[in-house]
């Protein structure tokens, strides 16, 4: 019994320091500083020190083709502006632009040149197609967006094998032969614009409705509503894009890759055979003729047909895999 009172005590003793060692830790625990997250410091500063959004100063002088745009006229502004607006604050795709053109401009203005058009005309192939060879849901194609019986009537070989559309200097000299037809019959250079992208037979509807004969007195759908105004906006700041904000060196554009011709009057069985015998491969070869549409080429009626091969040194190419 004494024994039993012993170890009783000597449990309670053990109880009771237990709890006193759980106090001083808890306490200490208590008394440890909490860390607090730094706040931010206190500043006069905000985003517009710096980046900055501001409207567009328009250009007094606007033209298109030497057409000058009726900038008295506060509905016309208010549709300039809205380019101006949409086609500098959409930097990336004003930089690609910017960055093609350099491409290929060079190859698109002797050619507008020497049928009597307007150099601004290459600012419509840009609002066309973006400088690619693009598919529009309605069929139109290439850098110029000409349809299948457009490119027919105006001399193009449009077929699965062949399609001329997407060969840049057959196609610019198809859509120059397509703007001087129209603007014999417009007189206008904008109206012939906007009969590129509506249809001159829309153009003319809208014309003998409305009782007018200026593009800038037509009340037009949104899309060709929107078309001159978005080529004049894309002319103005790739032609100064300093002004606009954008900061290039010439070894930020894309360049044309120099080349020489071969010309082929037979079938070609395997263009990728066709291609190692040049030291390239098939996607090079594709890159810089595609208006090659299949693996292969007809040629039945032995046609003449000018290939573009790139210089040697330009391109990495890797093994075949034979």
């Amino acid at each position: 019994m004494k024994h039993l009172k012993n170890i009783l005590a000597f449990i309670g003793l053990i109880a009771v320091v237990s709890t006193l060692i759980f106090a001083v830790q808890t306490n200490e625990v208590e008394e440890q500083p909490v860390a607090k997250v730094a706040e931010p410091e206190t500043t006069d500063k905000n985003v517009a020190d710096t980046y900055q959004i501001s409207a567009i100063e328009i250009p007094k002088d606007l033209n298109f083709a030497g057409e000058a745009v009726p900038q008295e006229d506060p509905e016309i502004m208010e549709r300039v502006d809205r380019e101006f607006l949409v086609n500098t604050y959409w930097q990336s795709n004003a930089l690609l632009l910017m960055k093609r053109a350099n491409k290929y401009f060079p190859i698109i203005e002797p050619i507008l040149k020497k049928n009597g058009i307007p150099d601004d005309f290459k600012y419509l192939a840009v609002a066309e197609s973006g400088l690619e060879n693009v598919v529009s849901p309605a069929g139109a194609t290439g850098f110029w967006q000409i349809m299948k019986g457009t490119g027919r009537e105006y001399g193009l070989e449009v077929n699965d094998n062949v399609d001329e559309r997407y060969h840049i200097e057959k196609a610019t000299q198809v859509a120059c032969d397509y703007l001087n037809k129209w603007k014999d019959r417009f007189g206008s250079w904008t109206l012939t614009a906007a009969a590129y992208n509506a249809g001159p037979a829309g153009i003319q509807k809208y014309m003998g409705i409305q009782q007018v004969d200026g593009y800038y007195d037509l009340l037009l759908g949104q899309e060709t509503g929107r078309y001159v105004f978005r080529i004049l906006a894309i002319k103005e700041i790739i032609s100064n894009r300093d002004k606009y904000g954008f900061q290039l060196e010439e070894e930020d554009m894309y360049a044309k890759v120099p080349t020489f011709k071969v010309e082929v009057d037979t079938a070609v069985t395997n263009w990728a055979d066709f291609a190692e015998l040049y030291e390239i491969n098939y996607k090079i070869l594709k890159r810089h003729n595609p208006w090659l549409r299949e693996p292969h080429l007809n040629n039945s009626s032995r046609k003449k047909y000018t290939i573009e091969i790139p210089n040697k040194g330009y391109y990495r190419v890797g093994s075949t895999g034979r």
